[in-house]
């Protein structure tokens, strides 16, 4: 069955890549609302949904290197439970630092230009590259247990 990746899965697609798969997987995609068949309704759908996307990243991407240089400036704490040793019991992943990034200079950013490895799972001060269009800078992240 032919199918269109709603969002990335794993060894699998990556999101809007159309593939032929197991009828049976194909099923499970679709039910799990990860994939839907590809019919030229959901092509021309999924097209449209697609060039929006794009359209709304180059917008953030734009927006994030008019001000590059005031986020390398910044720093955003965020704050959880965390044990005696500083871990944390739930970890910090990009959209925790996105929000944060919003209140403190009123920039929304696309998940995309952060560059994290892995979630923060640990109290103390992280420095995190945000890159668009070839440029870097590093958003300093202070993690204070509660």
């Amino acid at each position: 069955m032919k199918i269109i990746f709603l969002k990335d899965i794993a060894k699998t697609g990556r999101k809007y890549e159309i593939k032929d798969l197991a009828d049976g997987y194909a099923k499970h995609l679709i039910a799990t609302h990860a994939a839907e068949q590809a019919t030229p309704a959901t092509l021309a759908r999924i097209e449209r949904r697609r060039a929006t996307e794009m359209t709304q990243k180059k917008v953030h991407e734009d927006l994030v290197l008019k001000n590059l240089e005031g986020i390398a400036n910044a720093s955003i704490t965020l704050r959880g439970k965390a044990n005696e040793r500083g871990h944390l019991f739930a970890s910090i992943h990009k959209n925790e630092i996105i929000d944060e990034l919003k209140k403190t200079t009123r920039l929304d950013m696309h998940p995309d230009f952060i560059i994290l490895d892995k979630p923060l799972k640990e109290v103390g001060m992280f420095e995190i590259p945000i890159k668009a269009a070839g440029k870097t800078a590093v958003l300093k992240v202070i993690v204070e247990a509660l």
